[in-house]
């Protein structure tokens, strides 16, 4: 009998040893305890919290500086990266390690990002990045050669929405994750972080203006005033939840159909709806409690909700179909089109035709909001990159006018000859130019208040939605009781699994603008 070989065996322990020492200690356990210490959880704790309990397999395990002064104190380089598994279907995961030089980006942890992002994308996976990097390494990147091989991620920029791509920002990003979360279908961002090209020290370097993080690029700045995040999250743990629950609307893949679960509630009629809706339209109203007897479950995953708050965007399900839905919001700027409000549809619609979810659109609009603020923030030409977004999509739309729709807006949200499967009314849902009581008083200006009540009483007689109806302009006038019923029902019809798995055409469109 041959003799074992005890070689062979040496190095297959020595590697186990060495792989075990760089997955726990990372980029030091002095700092490991630091994290603890500071109840902050690493990026291994992190990825295994995201994924199915003991689902994670890595690569890169051996990755390390190429600046042989640095090569054994970065244990994967500052990256660390692999594929598990979310509820059972496979994902992958990249995580910003900052016990080994602040997570910074060298050229060894951008091309170990890279490849596993290839990966991701060969294997039809989604991808998913924990964010929290301290910029570009120095000085890794000084050098015109070593510049050369820090370019902000091509694979990521070319990706396509082949696959769907999130990121949680769970601590100080600057450069690298910053990047990747504005090429991301999803960003989450944990309060307390920051997300920033550029730090605030750099900032100061350079302009000398002084700067919090929290001014800078804080949850609130992302949520309220860039609409760079789609949603905040007090806890890292909330903001891993919110991850996971954005994955389950889509398909592993564009190409994949999206995944129907079965309906927990009947299609049916629901008197209640009718009394949501004040009768007044001049009365707000919030349109999420609507939308809780339109969507299985109340359940609605809204996206963006204190950037551009006259409209509702997010994902929902319908007779157990995910579906993206844009509806108007009257309980904000009375439900108006604003700049904000159609960027983040526009990008609602781009995500719904690549991963082809269908789109709802619920209409109670007063028209786009005017002013010189909002001409100086581009409303002519955001308006108009939400209608091509709206009308290039091929995926199925359903839509409902409630109460009102005036002027453009009843054509940007859905109107008729933009693309939609079936458009309907409310009885008694005005349709028209503009709101009559100001249409009256643009053509009446200077007249007795009686005239203009008359003119206003003139001009709402044609905005009756019995006029469009008539002449197929809009396709039915439901009762709203039946809303949901007739949604669904129309969903059924439109839905063919053949054409659910084409490619969407806008999927080369940019995530970001």
């Amino acid at each position: 009998m041959p003799e074992p070989d005890t070689s062979d065996a040496h190095a297959v322990d020595q590697l186990l040893r060495e792989r075990e020492r760089i997955r726990s200690e990372l980029g030091g356990s002095e700092r490991v305890a630091a994290l603890r210490g500071a109840a902050r959880p690493n990026v291994r704790e992190r990825i295994d919290a995201l994924l199915d309990s003991g689902s994670f397999r890595e690569v890169g395990t051996f990755a390390r500086s190429a600046n042989d002064a640095d090569a054994d104190a970065t244990p994967g380089d500052g990256k660390i990266g692999g594929h598990g598994l979310i509820d059972g279907c496979p994902v992958t995961v990249v995580g910003d390690d900052i016990t080994v030089k602040r997570g910074s980006s060298s050229p060894i942890g951008s091309r170990k990002l890279a490849r596993i992002f290839e990966q991701a994308l060969a294997g039809g996976q989604p991808f998913v990045y924990l964010g929290e990097t301290g910029g570009a390494r120095i000085p890794d990147s000084l050098g015109s050669t070593s510049f050369s091989e820090l370019p902000p991620f091509p694979a990521l920029i070319g990706r396509r929405r082949r696959i769907p791509m999130a990121t949680a920002i769970v601590g100080e990003s600057f450069g690298g994750s910053s990047f990747v979360a504005a090429l991301s279908d999803f960003v989450v961002q944990v309060r307390g972080s920051c997300m920033a090209v550029t730090s605030p020290h750099v900032i100061e370097m350079a302009t000398g203006e002084p700067i919090t993080m929290d001014d800078l690029g804080g949850v609130d700045v992302g949520a309220r005033i860039t609409g760079q995040i789609d949603l905040s999250a007090e806890t890292e743990a909330e903001a891993l939840q919110a991850v996971r629950t954005f994955l389950g609307y889509l398909p592993s893949a564009a190409g994949e159909p999206p995944p129907r679960h079965p309906a927990t509630i009947p299609i049916e009629d629901d008197p209640e709806i009718a009394g949501v809706v004040p009768e007044r339209r001049s009365r707000a109203y919030d349109m999420r409690r609507l939308l809780a007897h339109v969507l299985d479950d109340g359940e609605l995953f809204e996206l963006k909700p204190l950037y551009g708050r006259g409209l509702v965007t997010g994902l929902g399900r319908l007779d157990g179909h995910p579906v993206g839905v844009i509806a108007s919001q009257p309980k904000f700027e009375a439900g108006a089109l604003t700049p904000a409000a159609c960027d983040k549809a526009t990008r609602l619609v781009l995500l719904c035709d690549a991963f082809r979810l269908p789109l709802v659109m619920l209409q109670d609009t007063p028209g786009f909001m005017v002013g010189r603020a909002v001409e100086h923030e581009r409303v002519l030409g955001k308006a108009m990159m939400f209608a091509q977004a709206l009308l290039g999509a091929g995926v199925p739309k359903l839509g409902v006018v409630l109460r009102k729709a005036f002027g453009l807006a009843f054509f940007s949200m859905g109107g008729p000859q933009m693309g939609m499967d079936f458009l309907a009314a409310w009885p008694g849902a005005e349709i028209g130019f503009m709101d009559p009581r100001v249409g009256a008083n643009v053509l009446a200006a200077g007249a007795a208040p009686e005239a203009v009540a008359d003119l206003a009483d003139r001009i709402a007689a044609g905005t009756d939605p019995m006029g469009p109806a008539g002449i197929m302009a809009i396709d039915d006038v439901i009762a709203p009781a039946e809303t949901r019923r007739v949604l669904a029902e129309q969903l059924a019809r439109v839905t063919r699994a053949d054409a659910r798995t084409k490619p969407g055409p806008l999927s080369n469109w940019p995530t970001c603008w």
